[in-house]
């Protein structure tokens, strides 16, 4: 099935079909541009405002003015996860997300933020840039009517934060947490009353008791956003986003309108915001770490009962999907790429911190 019919035939292409029949074919192929960016973050969100704002400058300053990105906030345009619904149909040019909120309009975008027990940073950008996964996005994408592109990474991401340890996986049951994407089904399998709630409202429903735990990006972002003065139980490591992409999805007839030189520069500043943001993140993760714990904060990790817990109910969730020929041609791509990629830096960098750890203590 082509794009149009599609979107023709589906929920949101009555919607996108509707509002792009009102819109004149944007005219961008000469003269200075302006590209309206709806985003998920509110300003100044650590990491994931951070991408957006740095892809926002570097579009700037390539095209030396030319081709300029404007950003709005949620609630500035649109709210914050209705930003996917809103380029698709031409009421904003392009938007900043992660895909995974968008699984339910293709379970498929999980793999382009992360999937439960799948690719490190640096596997998601291999398999991205060099195993397919940029082609499978934009074969996603054009279903609703998007380029896509990666734009920013936030590592490996936190297991989350708690009023309560985690000593078994029965301690899930009843559970009142915020976790998006595959790793949220996850957890409802564990008996979790699972929640998708944007970044700007979780340290509301934090400290007012509205959830029990949340999970959201790691030290960095999680200290800018003060959880640690609403709950003081840290899990450091998860099983849901070990490298966790960002994404932009550009309005596919906006894009097909840039020039050759416009379009290469959309896409090399999104490869060197995922590098720039990725590294400020890993660079700072640590010290805020370090400062969280000051303040009484306690970091601990899952024991293996529960990880061994986490593994069943994710083969589950994601064996569920399986019937979305897409969706299994995205995960046996994703999953090779993945494979080939630790069967070396397992042997290499993996080895490497290990010994390291073992010969200097760090």
């Amino acid at each position: 099935m082509d794009r149009r019919s599609f979107l023709k035939t589906s929920a949101l292409g009555g919607t996108a079909a509707a509002a792009a029949s009102t819109l004149a074919a944007p005219a961008y192929a000469q003269g200075k541009q302006t590209l309206t960016m709806v985003t998920s973050w509110p300003r100044g969100f650590a990491v994931l405002d951070d991408a957006a704002s740095y892809m926002e400058q570097m579009v700037g300053e390539m095209s030396d003015g030319q081709l300029t990105i404007e950003k709005k906030a949620p609630g500035e345009l649109v709210g914050a996860l209705e930003v996917f619904d809103a380029v698709s149909s031409g009421q904003a040019d392009m938007y900043h997300s992660a895909d995974y909120y968008f699984i339910g309009q293709h379970p498929a975008y999980a793999y382009f933020t992360a999937v439960p027990f799948g690719g490190t940073a640096q596997e998601l950008t291999n398999w991205y840039h060099h195993g397919g996964g940029q082609e499978l996005h934009d074969e996603l994408g054009e279903i609703f009517n998007l380029k896509s592109l990666q734009v920013g990474n936030s590592g490996s991401q936190s297991g989350g934060w708690f009023r309560k340890e985690i000593n078994s996986a029965d301690d899930f049951n009843g559970l009142k947490f915020r976790m998006p994407g595959l790793g949220g089904k996850v957890l409802g399998k564990l008996g979790a009353s699972v929640q998708n709630i944007p970044g700007g409202e979780l340290y509301q429903a934090l400290s007012s008791g509205a959830i029990d735990g949340l999970e959201w990006v790691g030290p960095m972002a999680d200290e800018r956003a003060g959880f640690q003065e609403v709950a003081k139980i840290y899990y450091t490591a998860g099983f849901h986003e070990p490298g966790s992409g960002l994404s932009s999805g550009i309005n596919l007839d906006v894009w097909n309108e840039l020039s050759d030189q416009n379009k290469a520069i959309m896409r090399n500043a999104a490869m060197a915001v995922t590098h720039y943001q990725l590294s400020e993140t890993l660079a700072n993760n640590g010290a805020a770490l370090a400062r969280l714990q000051a303040q009484g904060v306690k970091t601990l990790q899952f024991p293996d009962d529960v990880w061994d817990a986490f593994g069943r109910a994710s083969a589950e969730v994601m064996d569920e999907n399986m019937g979305d020929e897409l969706f299994a041609k995205i995960r046996a791509s994703f999953e090779t790429s993945m494979k080939q990629s630790a069967s070396w830096i397992n042997k290499s960098d993996g080895f490497y911190v290990e010994q390291r750890t073992r010969v200097l203590g760090a």
